[in-house]
């Protein structure tokens, strides 16, 4: 995925889950919209550098959005939605050895009481694959989730139905940067929802992480940067 004329600015604060202030290159203080429901918690400090993109429509409110935010170690994108266009990216490319059994998938598939991200479909048969987005980091631990999700324990339960149906069924988290080195729930965040991971687990569930790559791409305009993003790298997974 090729992102382009992104622009710097720096982090003043992050509130009310989708907003937050940050400073312009030209010192000009602006609120965006932040598109991330979690607390993002470790890359919401004041003074982090930030990359914005500016949306085409003039009508909206905020026209500017926070996609990515810079730690020490890794760019982190903050835009949860595009996990999904990375995953499918990521799919039609053939970069996930896992799933190679499949070659065509339709998003936003309703099963049961839920609507799931994907269903995948092949010579094998089908797979029902649900995604989440991951930018908690602690000690090179990604975590997941970073607040209670009751609509993940939902998901996770909803893929364990499938299996009964005789799908296969993956939960696939999109580990939203470079520098995770492992994958665990975030029991100390929601303790009902690592259960719920490892009893679908046992079940059956697959469960996959796969974190992300970043190529910036410099522009002659100063303090913007195209940034090319996909999912290729999978990160170890520790359910226990």
């Amino acid at each position: 995925m090729l992102l382009k004329e992104l622009t710097e600015a720096v982090l003043i604060k992050r509130y009310k889950r989708f907003l937050a202030d940050v400073e312009m290159p030209d010192g000009q203080v602006i609120t965006v919209h932040c598109p991330n429901p979690g607390s993002m918690i470790g890359i919401n400090t004041p003074g982090l550098k930030v990359l914005l993109a500016l949306s085409p429509n003039p009508k909206r409110k905020l026209p500017w959005t926070l996609q990515f935010v810079e730690t020490r170690g890794s760019l982190v994108l903050v835009e949860s939605v595009l996990a999904n266009k990375l995953f499918l990216e990521a799919f039609n490319a053939s970069l996930l050895e896992a799933l190679k059994d499949f070659s065509q998938a339709r998003g936003e598939h309703s099963f049961k009481d839920s609507r799931l991200d994907f269903l995948l479909s092949g010579a094998s048969g089908h797979c029902l694959v649900e995604i989440k987005s991951t930018t908690y980091l602690d000690q090179g631990v990604a975590l997941f989730p970073d607040a209670q999700t009751e609509r993940g324990r939902k998901h996770l339960a909803t893929l364990g139905q499938g299996l009964n149906d005789g799908f296969r069924a993956v939960q696939f988290y999109v580990v939203a940067r470079s520098d995770a080195e492992l994958f665990k729930p975030a029991e100390s965040i929601d303790r009902a929802y690592a259960q719920a991971l490892r009893s679908a687990h046992a079940k059956g569930v697959e469960v996959m992480a796969y974190g992300l790559t970043f190529k910036p791409i410099a522009r002659a305009e100063a303090h913007k940067i195209d940034l090319e993003v996909f999912v290729d790298k999978a990160v170890a997974i520790d359910l226990s």
